[in-house]
C-alpha cells in the first residue's frame, strides 16, 4: 500500500527541518556552559546556512538534483545530518568542534529542503502552490522545534539535538518508503543536462522575478529567526512565558502563515500572496522599534503577526519558479535559488548579532531593504495574471 503522498512529504520534511535551528533552540544554554555570546550563536547559525548554500550549488550546478532520484538523495541526505548533529550533542566541546558539524548538518539540508520541494512538483505538480505551502509551513514549524523540545524537555542541552536527531531519521525511512512521482520526467529529445546548464533559467522572466523577490525575502526571514530569542529575552514578554515557549509560538505560527497563503493561491495566484507577505513582514520590520517597549499582552500580538507573515511567501516564490521552469532542470533551479538566497542570510544575520547588542530593536530596520526590494521584484507579476 503506498503511503499518503502530501501528508508523508510534509511530515518528513517537519521532522528533517528540526535540525536547522536546533542549536539555536539550545542557545541559552551553550552561551552559559561554553561562555559565548550572540554573536557565536549567529556563527552556528551561519554554518549551516553556509554547508546548506554549497550543498545546494553543488547540487545545482551539476545537475545532480535532476540526475538521480529525489527521494533517495533525500534519504541519504538526512541519515547524514541526523549523524551531524547527534554528533554535536554527544562530541563537541566548543566552537572549533561545533562549527565544523553544523557546516555537516548544512550541507545534508541541501537535500532536504529542496529535493522535498522537488518530490512535491513531481507528485502533485497541479496543486504545487497548496502543496508547498504544506511543506514550508512544515519546514517553518520544523525550524520552532528545537524551542518546543526544549520546553517540554526541560533537561540537557543534547537532549534536545538527540530529539531532532531521531526525527530526522523518521524523514529519511518516510520518504525512502515513499519513493518518487511519476511527474518530472525528462521530455524525449531533451537536450543531456551540462554542467551550469541550470543558469539558464535566469533568462526566463517569471522565474527571474521570483527569484529576485525570493532574495528580498531570504534577507529577513532568517535573520528573524535567528532574532526573536535574543529580542524576546530583552523584552517583556520574559515576564509572560519561558523565552524557549515564546520563541517556539512566534516561529512556529509562521507555518499556519504558509497553509493560510497556500488555500488564498488557489484563487488569486501566488504573487499576490507573496506581495502581501513580504509587505506585511516589511511594515513589521519598520514599525517594531517604535512598538518595542509595549506592554507585553500587546507585544505578544505583534511578534505572532510578524512570525506569521515572515515564512508565507517562500512556499509561492517556490512554486512560481518551479512552474517557470522546464521539468528538467526544476530540481537544480529550486537549489540554485536556495544556494542565492541563503547565501544573503548569512550577511544578515552576521550583521543582525553583530549590532543587536548595541543597537536594540532598531536592529530590525537593517532587514527593511529585503522586504521592500523583494515587493518591487514582484510588480512585473502582479500585472502578468498568467504567470502568478
Amino acid at each position: 500500500m503506498r503511503l499518503p503522498v502530501i501528508p508523508t512529504i510534509v511530515f518528513a520534511q517537519l521532522f528533517g527541518g528540526s535540525l536547522w535551528f536546533s542549536a539555536n533552540g539550545v542557545g541559552e544554554a551553550l552561551m552559559r556552559e561554553w561562555g559565548i555570546g550572540p554573536a557565536q550563536i549567529g556563527q552556528l547559525t551561519n554554518a549551516v546556512q553556509l554547508g546548506f548554500i554549497l550543498g545546494t550549488l553543488g547540487f545545482a550546478l551539476t545537475g545532480l538534483a535532476d540526475r538521480f532520484a529525489a527521494s533517495r538523495i533525500f534519504a541519504v541526505c538526512a541519515l547524514i545530518g541526523a549523524a551531524a548533529n547527534a554528533a554535536f550533542a554527544l562530541l563537541a566541546e566548543g566552537m572549533a568542534s561545533a562549527l565544523v558539524l553544523r557546516f555537516i548538518v548544512g550541507l545534508s539540508l541541501a537535500g532536504v529542503y529542496p529535493l522535498g520541494m522537488k518530490l512535491i512538483v513531481s507528485w502533485v505538480p497541479e496543486q504545487a502552490g497548496h502543496a508547498l505551502a504544506l511543506l514550508v509551513g512544515m519546514l517553518t514549524l520544523g525550524t520552532a522545534l528545537p524551542h518546543g523540545l526544549k520546553l517540554a524537555g526541560g533537561g540537557a542541552w543534547q537532549a534536545v539535538l538527540l530529539g531532532a536527531s531521531g526525527l530526522a531519521l523518521a524523514a529519511a525511512v518516510m520518504i525512502f518508503a515513499l519513493g518518487d512521482g511519476p511527474h518530472l520526467k525528462r521530455r524525449d529529445g531533451a537536450p543531456r543536462l551540462r554542467m551550469g546548464a541550470v543558469l539558464a533559467a535566469f533568462r526566463l522572466p517569471v522565474f527571474r522575478a521570483s527569484a529576485l523577490g525570493y532574495f528580498g525575502h531570504m534577507w529577513e526571514l532568517y535573520a528573524v529567526w535567528t532574532l526573536v530569542p535574543l529580542l524576546v529575552a530583552g523584552s517583556s514578554l520574559a515576564t509572560l512565558a519561558p523565552v524557549s515557549g515564546l520563541s517556539f509560538a512566534i516561529i512556529g505560527i509562521g507555518a499556519l502563515g504558509c497553509f493560510a497563503g497556500g488555500h488564498i493561491s488557489r484563487r488569486t495566484g501566488s504573487a499576490p500572496v507573496a506581495a502581501v507577505a513580504l509587505a506585511t513582514s516589511g511594515l513589521c520590520c519598520a514599525l517594531f522599534p517604535w512598538v518595542a517597549d509595549a506592554a507585553p499582552v500587546g507585544l505578544l500580538a505583534f511578534f505572532l503577526v510578524w512570525g506569521l507573515s515572515v515564512p508565507a511567501d517562500s512556499p509561492q516564490f517556490s512554486a512560481m519558479s518551479a512552474r517557470a521552469c522546464p521539468p528538467e532542470i526544476v530540481g537544480s533551479a529550486l537549489a540554485l535559488q536556495n544556494a542565492i538566497g541563503f547565501a544573503l542570510t548569512i550577511v544578515s544575520i552576521s550583521w543582525v548579532t553583530a549590532l543587536v547588542a548595541d543597537w536594540g530593536p532598531k536592529v530590525a530596520w537593517l532587514l527593511l531593504p529585503g522586504p521592500v526590494l523583494g515587493v518591487i521584484a514582484l510588480l512585473p507579476l502582479l500585472r502578468k495574471p498568467s504567470a502568478r
